[in-house]
């Protein structure tokens, strides 16, 4: 790649000012949280109401540069979590490449509904659109695309379990449609599971961490996110707590200080 070897970082605190927290920060890319319920585009649903949509706030994480950045991929509007921007074309073209390669790593957390008979497994369903009006809307097809999914349980109670997820394939949907294809739909899910459109808790579904090979001599740049808020009830039900995983211990490395613009 032609990104530089010693990159400057910025491992972010929260900074109200901002329109969404601000995870990580360096020459070639931002990581944000991107809150539950904020469509990362303007898109059919969005167009038929006046709601904030990602792109709405992009100009205010310019920092100085002349062009706003853009996501290097998308996560569902109900989806909170790890969000990678690239901050021009250039590092935009390498995101790219690399989600296109497979080499970018996520990871999630989920609040799912019953109790997987294994600790671990892989869900491998190929999946297919339900319906070519609505292309969001998924079902498991075997005359569908590939599909597979690394899961590991991490906590068990009351009839809910706490998973990590790991998509190995990025099909629209394919965490939630997996999931409750395997028996185990995700807690809040109104779509493929039992969640009321109205009222619900929320969908449990939390990009937790990205890992990112974008310097050839340093390790990937790996971030968290904080769980969000409405997902802690039934992630401490699960076991969780806030000495699990504390989400800012990578941040506390020593990193060269930044001077970006």
């Amino acid at each position: 790649m032609s990104s530089p070897d010693q990159p400057a970082i910025s491992r972010e605190t929260p900074d109200a000012a901002l329109p969404v927290p601000l995870l990580y920060r360096d020459a070639l890319m931002l990581v944000i949280d991107k809150p539950a319920g904020l469509p990362s585009h303007r898109g059919p649903q969005a167009k038929r109401r006046v709601i904030p949509v990602l792109t709405d706030y992009l100009d205010a994480l310019r920092f100085g540069l002349p062009r706003r950045p853009e996501a290097a991929h998308r996560l569902d509007k109900d989806t909170s979590g790890c969000l990678i921007l690239g901050r021009h074309p250039r590092a935009m073209a390498e995101l790219n490449q690399l989600f296109r390669d497979g080499r970018i790593d996520k990871t999630y957390w989920a609040i799912v509904e019953g109790d997987p008979a294994d600790d671990e497994g892989l869900i491998d369903l190929p999946l297919a659109r339900r319906s070519p009006e609505r292309g969001w809307w998924m079902k498991v097809d075997p005359e569908g695309l590939p599909s597979q999914t690394r899961y590991r349980v991490l906590g068990r109670a009351d009839g809910l379990t706490w998973l990590e997820l790991e998509p190995l394939t990025g099909r629209t949907h394919q965490l939630r449609v997996h999931c409750a294809a395997s028996g185990w739909p995700m807690l809040g899910d109104e779509v493929y599971g039992s969640a009321p459109r109205d009222g619900g808790p929320g969908l449990q579904l939390h990009a937790r961490a990205v890992s990112v090979p974008l310097y050839r001599k340093r390790e990937p740049v790996r971030i968290e996110a904080p769980p969000p808020s409405h997902m802690l009830e039934a992630l401490g039900r699960c076991g969780w707590s806030k000495s699990f995983g504390n989400p800012n211990a990578a941040a506390k490395q020593d990193e060269p200080s930044s001077t970006l613009r």
